[in-house]
């Protein structure tokens, strides 16, 4: 079964594609809201409804003198600060199982990262907070495993669960997009696709991850033509002074022509979800 669901105004797997976008990172206070002013005015031309996203630590990071962002007392508050200014919804990693409550306080949705996604304690313990919980792929998981995921999250009395795909690891510094996921996990779960760390070279780039971001227009379109809820893009207004992920990060320049294209796609295909 696909549940559907609300977070604010969006609708998960309703039908209508929305977006999960903002930068890697929490910068600062001001590019947040900057960047959350920018995306905001687009979607709401466009009608696409909209979670921003950013991080408030970096855990996962290739090098120790890599940038982590501003920490979880005071990125929970920025959060916070965002959400009630614009009025959007607005989305936050954990990493740890005591990490859940406080994010909770500021942000409507908790993501797993992909290397936790197998992790009992934090599942459960995003889930008791109430909060929707996205799930993002394991780069090693199987599709059809995720199911375990969304059961454990389920098992907290909380159904607002979705996945997002994020490619699988092929080889040395590589990441490759089976599309046959996105129906797969489908099936059980509304399932969101991120096309900017499908594009990442892991650890590529001499100490840091590297990307191709010119790739990001192509493996988005395939995906909603594919089927898929909603999409996730880090979105960053100079790229190449991003203090995180500018490597296979959407140049803001680049949003509005391409939700355009892909909204043109997804009223076209309409594909279905598959029976469970």
């Amino acid at each position: 079964m696909n549940p559907e669901f609300e977070i604010g105004p969006v609708r998960i797997g309703g039908g209508r594609l929305f977006l999960i976008a903002g930068p890697c990172v929490i910068e600062s206070e001001t590019h947040v809201r900057t960047m959350a002013d920018a995306i905001q005015r687009i979607t709401a031309d466009l009608d696409v409804p909209y979670i921003f996203k950013a991080s408030w630590d970096k855990a996962n990071r290739t090098s120790i003198t890599s940038f982590r962002g501003p920490g979880l007392i005071e990125g929970t508050a920025i959060l916070r600060r965002l959400a009630e200014a614009t009025g959007l919804p607005v989305l936050t990693d954990v990493h740890e199982p005591g990490h859940c409550e406080i994010a909770a306080e500021g942000a409507d949705v908790l993501q797993i990262p992909a290397f936790l996604c197998r992790q009992t304690d934090l599942l459960l313990a995003a889930g008791r907070t109430g909060r929707a919980v996205n799930v993002k792929k394991g780069q090693f998981v199987a599709p059809w495993d995720m199911r375990h995921a969304v059961e454990k999250v389920a098992t907290t009395g909380n159904p607002r669960v979705f996945l997002t795909e994020r490619g699988a690891t092929f080889g040395y510094n590589n990441l490759v997009v089976d599309m046959r996921s996105l129906a797969i996990m489908r099936a059980f779960a509304p399932v969101v696709f991120d096309a900017t760390h499908s594009v990442q070279i892991p650890s590529g780039a001499n100490g840091v991850s590297g990307g191709q971001p010119e790739f990001i227009p192509l493996l988005a379109r395939a995906a909603v033509a594919a089927g898929i809820d909603g999409l996730f893009l880090e979105v960053h207004d100079n790229p190449a002074q991003a203090k995180s992920d500018g490597a296979n990060a959407l140049d803001l320049r680049n949003l509005r022509p391409l939700l355009e294209t892909l909204l043109a796609i997804h009223q076209a295909a309409a594909v279905p979800v598959p029976a469970s």
